[in-house]
């Protein structure tokens, strides 16, 4: 039985903390009324361990276990360099 590991691909928005990265999520959804295509953001903390990812690069999260109050994702790999 193997585990099902939650990953996410997002945009790093900040980087000011130490060994943290705040990751935007944008989701494409159909509004259930009206039937237009909306965008959904969601803003996730991930663990950034050597501080190596920077504004603007694009990230794939994985989920972990907590970390902090706030992180519960980490960092695996680099998609896009900003």
């Amino acid at each position: 039985m193997t585990k099902v590991v939650r990953t996410l691909i997002g945009k790093v928005v900040s980087d000011s903390r130490d060994k943290t990265v705040s990751v935007l999520i944008e989701r494409r959804v159909k509004h259930p009324l009206y039937g237009k295509i909306v965008k959904k953001f969601a803003k996730y903390q991930a663990h950034d361990e050597n501080n190596q990812y920077k504004v603007g690069d694009v990230v794939v999260i994985v989920e972990t276990k907590p970390v902090s109050k706030t992180k519960s994702w980490a960092v695996q790999s680099l998609v896009e360099k900003a």
